[in-house]
Parts: C-alpha cells; structure tokens; sequence
C-alpha cells in the first residue's frame, strides 16, 4: 500500500482514485465495526472528492480558523464517509478508522459530533443539519461578515422534512448565497424507494420555488460536478445553491448498486473483500484542497476581543448584551399548580 500526496491541482483520474478510496474506507470501517452506512457513503463519494480536494476552503491544521468554509453532513448517518475524508486529508489514522469507529468512548461515533474539532454540529436526526447551516450561513453573512461558505451534504429521504424547506425559504429570504446544499439523490432509502425518487425535475420545481439557484448533476460524473461546484462557488449573488446529484447508492459494487435492503447494514467479511477488490484494493491517498485566505484582524470596541471559533463568550464579537435586572412581583403563597390540583 503506498502512499501519494495529491494537489488541489490533481485530475479526474486521480479525483477517481480517491473517491474509490473512500469507498474502500467506507466499507472497511462499517464491516469492522459490524455496524454503519456504506451504501450510503458509496453514493457520495465522488461528490465529496471533488468538493474537499477542489472546493473546501479549509486549513486542516487550524479547524478553529474564522477563515476555514465549513462542512455539515445533515445526513449524519453516512459517517463512514466524512471519517474516510479526515484519514484521507490526513487528520484521522488508518488505525482510528479501523478500530475506533462506532466503539465505546472513541471519537468516531455513529453519527459526527463536535467531539471531532473538524465537525460543526452533531447530525443524525435527518433534517437538522440544513437549519444548521442556515445559522451559520445568517453569523457569516451578517454578524462575522467573513466570505466563508457552508457546504452542506443532504440526504433525499429528509427532503421529506419539512425543516429543510424552511431552511430554504430562510435561506432564500435572507440572500444566503454563501449556502450551498448538496443533495444525495439515490432514489432509496431506509424502507424502500424515496417519495420522489429520482425525479430531480420535481426536487428543482420545488428548490426553485423557495428561491434557490438549482444545479442538476449526475452525482457520479467527476468533470460535470467539478463545474457545478465551481458554479456554486460564486457566491456574489442573493440566493442559496442547490446541488440535486443523482447517485446510485452502493454505488461502485454491483452486488448492491441501487439495491433495497442495504440501508444501515455493513457488509459481512467476505463481500467486504469483494467489494474492495471490485474498487481496485485498498488505497492510502493524501489530499489537501485549498486553503483559505487568512482572516484580517476586525477592530475591537468596548474592550472586547475580535471572535474567534472557541474563544470563551465573555470575549466574543460583538460583546454580550447588557443584562438589565428588575424587580418582580412576588410570587403567590401557593403555588398555582397546588391550586388547581386541590380542586
């Protein structure tokens, strides 16, 4: 097993290989576990090649960076995926992916949490990580005012939600360009086919119609998503973006390309080892995308210091709001729910 450092110079037949990788990685992780999502990490993983080596502004040795874009999975549950990124830009070992994955008191849970400094928010309930992106999305914008954009990946189940379309309808209405969902459509999910499918024209009507930019990929075509995320990236506009990729979940082993029954269940050993081998083996790419352009310092005003992603709150920008106390009226002898249940 060797290993390359790639470039955010790299081509389309490298993005393959590591998106392959992540495959692998995907697999490898879950069935060592006994438990987790790999057919739902296959279907994302060439979006995620290009976006992290091409698109996420990221300086992986300072996470807390004010300048770094962020990346929210709302579809938590593809976790093997988002860890299979980490060992791949080099933050998380080979020997973390494989033995500390969805173990009791290790970092790589099931679902991410914020116990990773790479991480955001905690995601696995669907349909919260786009309202989360949303917030940070409103501090960029108009509090931090710094040009760093949210990449959030979505799953077609939770666009049954109806929180990701308020996400949108916000979004929209507040001019979040520098939001940018990326939506997995593989048609399947825990119980069976998804309520649209793979009809992207209806997923587009209605992204359009709560005010976002709408780009329609295929999900597996390196060359067409490197251009809709190029597209994505110009956040100069008033709308936030849609990205509706059309996937096949599993995708990259035919035994279980686009088949129902393969939500949430790991492969046993020896389909592991066939489905690596049908991805071309085991791979151990590095890859550090772009990094961001340094933050300017911001002026200070009241004795406060300019933010900084874990600063503690007192010192935060713009400083804490003047708490004014006031006298209240005193409180009944007997407290009200007493009183009604005495009746």
């Amino acid at each position: 097993m060797t290993t390359t450092r790639l470039t955010s110079e790299a081509g389309l037949d490298t993005l393959a290989e590591l998106a392959a990788q992540l495959r692998v990685d995907s697999i490898r992780s879950s069935t060592s576990a006994g438990s987790g999502h790999p057919t739902s990490s296959m279907s994302a993983a060439d979006l995620l090649a290009v976006l992290v080596s091409r698109h996420l502004r990221y300086d992986w040795d300072d996470p807390h960076s004010v300048a770094n874009d962020h990346l929210i999975f709302s579809k938590g549950h593809a976790s093997p995926l988002l860890y299979s990124v980490f060992k791949a830009v080099g933050v998380v070992s080979e020997h973390e992916l494989l033995t500390g994955y969805r173990r009791f008191g290790q970092r790589l849970q099931g679902h991410p949490t914020p116990v990773l400094p790479w991480v955001d928010v905690a995601t696995g309930s669907l349909g919260q990580g786009l309202p989360d992106g949303v917030g940070i999305a409103l501090a960029g914008r108009y509090l931090e005012r710094r040009p760093y954009r949210i990449w959030v990946l979505c799953g077609d189940s939770e666009m049954a939600e109806g929180s990701m379309w308020e996400s949108l309808d916000r979004a929209s209405h507040y001019g979040l360009s520098n939001l940018i969902a990326i939506v997995d459509v593989n048609r399947l999910g825990q119980r069976g086919e998804t309520e649209l499918g793979w009809d992207l024209d209806a997923y587009a009507r209605r992204a359009d119609a709560f005010g976002a930019r709408v780009l329609v990929v295929d999900g597996h075509d390196l060359g067409a998503i490197e251009q809709a995320l190029s597209t994505a990236e110009d956040t100069d506009g008033s709308r936030p973006t849609v990205i509706l990729a059309k996937t096949i979940k599993g995708k990259g082993f035919p035994e279980v390309e686009d088949r129902d029954g393969w939500h949430g269940k790991p492969f046993p050993a020896d389909m592991a080892d066939r489905a690596i081998a049908e991805l071309g083996g085991v791979r151990n790419l590095v890859i550090r995308g772009p990094r961001p352009d340094p933050a300017p310092v911001r002026p200070t005003r009241l004795g406060a210091t300019a933010y900084h992603r874990g600063t503690p709150s007192a010192t935060r920008w713009p400083p804490a709001r003047r708490t004014v106390t006031r006298s209240l009226p005193s409180a009944p002898a007997t407290p009200a729910w007493s009183r009604w249940t005495a009746r």
